[in-house]
């Protein structure tokens, strides 16, 4: 497997990129981290499955993540996050500009790649999204919400506890050592990173025939982060959809106890939406 990083430059600040391939890939794959961690986790988990499938994976670390640049746990704008996907598109059309390519996100991810797909002109050929931040799977107290508001209009720029809980975020108690342990792991988040997410997660649920992209959805019962039922209710309106519900299952399903039967469901869902894109456009010509 062979590997490279990079930098990139948005919004003034210094973005850390990084890419992973094989051998001739077949198509490439562009990973979205969630919040308060970085890409790098994921070489421990889905990454080499997918390179050893024949897959590129492009990935990156978000604004105030990992080894980029900004206030930790802060951005400047929703927006801001989604156009780094742009930015990413561009480097996969520099490193592999003929092959076909996927959204991958979790978690915060999932919520980002999710709407990139709804709301802009995309030629992704699926979208991947594990746990996604659609609605949260519990009710903040209502004075920190009201904290948070009066934050994001006058200091958008402030950052705070997450509050999420570290043994939440799987059910193998050695993954969640390794999160614990991990000094690019934070805590923090400003209400640039929540309000916006928030409001963008309750639009994708309130506008599911905006979704056109076949979109595989996995989350797990036992998710104490984001909310399971939100996207199962997701799942229900819309035929671009492929659900699959793991039960009992943590919030990092990649590293959670039923983790091969994640990693070999992410890349049978690749293979026949990749199959069936070229099925399609061998019929047109």
């Amino acid at each position: 497997m062979q590997h490279q990083g990079f930098d990139f430059y948005y919004r003034n600040k210094r973005l850390f990129g990084q890419y992973w391939h094989g051998d001739s890939p077949k198509a490439v794959v562009i990973l979205v981290h969630g919040m308060g961690e970085h890409s790098g986790r994921y070489t421990g988990s889905i990454i080499p499955e997918l390179v050893y499938a024949g897959y590129a994976v492009i990935s990156y670390d978000q604004f105030g993540h990992g080894h980029s640049e900004g206030k930790r746990g802060h951005c400047p704008s929703y927006n801001a996050v989604l156009n780094c996907i742009d930015e990413i598109l561009e480097k996969k059309n520099e490193l592999f500009p003929d092959l076909p390519v996927f959204l991958y996100g979790h978690s915060l991810g999932g919520n980002v790649v999710i709407n990139y797909v709804m709301q802009r002109t995309s030629n992704f050929v699926g979208v991947v999204a594990t746990s996604p931040f659609l609605r949260m799977a519990f009710d903040p107290p209502s004075w920190k919400l009201s904290v948070g508001k009066l934050f994001y209009y006058f200091f958008p720029f402030v950052t705070l506890p997450s509050g999420i809980e570290p043994k939440y975020i799987s059910r193998d108690e050695q993954e969640v050592e390794k999160y614990k342990d991990d000094p690019l792991v934070h805590d923090r988040v400003s209400p640039n990173f929540t309000f916006p997410f928030i409001k963008w997660g309750e639009w994708a649920l309130n506008n599911p025939k905006k979704l056109e992209t076949p979109l595989l959805l996995l989350h797990g019962t036992g998710d104490y982060i984001t909310s399971h039922w939100a996207s199962k209710a997701f799942a229900k309106q819309s035929d671009y959809i492929t659900f699959k519900l793991y039960k009992g299952g943590y919030h990092e399903l990649h590293n959670d106890l039923e983790r091969e039967d994640v990693y070999e469901t992410v890349i049978s869902w690749l293979d026949a939406s990749l199959q069936s894109s070229q099925a399609e456009k061998t019929k047109k010509y």
